[in-house]
């Protein structure tokens, strides 16, 4: 049986077709949308392709329509400019003859500079929390049957949650989640593979951490939820294939959208790279029988 990491490889190994044009596929795993995550890393993967012994230093990108997981996503990159010390790339990912998503991308060739960070928080080393299969084996049935699916098949991203309390006790707190996230195999040794990489398993969790002012959970059949925006800063070099901490805060939730950032750190301490996103968040509409 082939591994979620190496299914995970195989949809950021995008298809050459032209110059600037590129083709990538979904994991058939029955869910109606494509995962944003994917999108992203996917994009990403294809701008790279683009660019010449330069590392991405920040993303910025818009979800536009839901992706359609039974058909290929054409990804549309335009070399927008080539300078001494930055690449801009500017890609679109279409499906049906429509954009589904647009993204901005800015390389860096490496240099010197100033160096300063933001302290990790003091948090439980990984080894010593409950993985999310210890968690979910205590509220699995309590799950709508899609939400279930999803946390019965084998992902290629592991989580460790910090503090897995709220989802048994679904009260209103301060908007603040910290998760351990590691791909679950070994990735090869490829820098932007792995930018690709973390870029995908930035996703994860973000949006949710708006839910946790309210008391409320991601998979709450009563919510509906996408992704809007995502911008991302890659700080320095990491590996997505050990353990990382992705820490997370929600400023602010109006008018259906939620704000939603993110600060990912090394086990020793290292800030490698910064996320924020706006997601909407609706409570869904109960149909009246005519």
């Amino acid at each position: 049986m082939v591994s979620a990491v190496k299914r995970l490889l195989s949809i950021l190994d995008l298809e050459q077709l032209e110059h600037n044009l590129f083709r990538g596929r979904s994991p058939q795993d029955g869910w109606q949308r494509v995962f944003g995550g994917q999108v992203i890393g996917q994009a990403l993967v294809a701008a790279e392709r683009t660019v010449d012994a330069r590392m991405a230093h920040s993303l910025h990108a818009y979800f536009m329509r839901p992706g359609d997981p039974a058909v290929p996503i054409i990804y549309e990159v335009d070399r927008i400019r080539d300078g001494r010390s930055f690449n801009t790339r500017r890609v679109v990912a279409i499906q049906h003859g429509h954009a589904i998503f647009s993204m901005s991308v800015s390389f860096h060739l490496e240099e010197d500079g100033f160096d300063h960070q933001s302290d990790m928080p003091d948090v439980p080393k990984p080894e010593d929390l409950p993985s999310i299969n210890d968690i979910k084996e205590q509220f699995l049935d309590q799950m709508p049957p899609n939400i279930k699916r999803y946390f019965e098949r084998e992902r290629p991203i592991e989580l460790r949650p910090v503090d897995s309390s709220r989802f048994f006790d679904p009260k209103k707190r301060t908007p603040t989640q910290s998760i351990w996230i590691r791909a679950t195999d070994d990735l090869p040794d490829d820098p932007a593979l792995h930018q690709c990489a973390l870029a995908y398993a930035s996703d994860f969790s973000l949006l949710d951490t708006a839910l946790i002012a309210h008391g409320r959970l991601l998979f709450d059949p009563g919510l509906m939820m996408a992704s809007l925006d995502h911008a991302m800063w890659f700080h320095r070099p990491c590996r997505a294939d050990t353990w990382l901490l992705y820490t997370m805060d929600s400023p602010a939730a109006h008018g259906a959208r939620g704000f939603c950032r993110g600060s990912i750190f090394t086990p020793d301490g290292v800030l490698v790279a910064s996320v924020a996103q706006e997601g909407l968040i609706r409570e869904r509409r109960e149909m009246k029988p005519a």
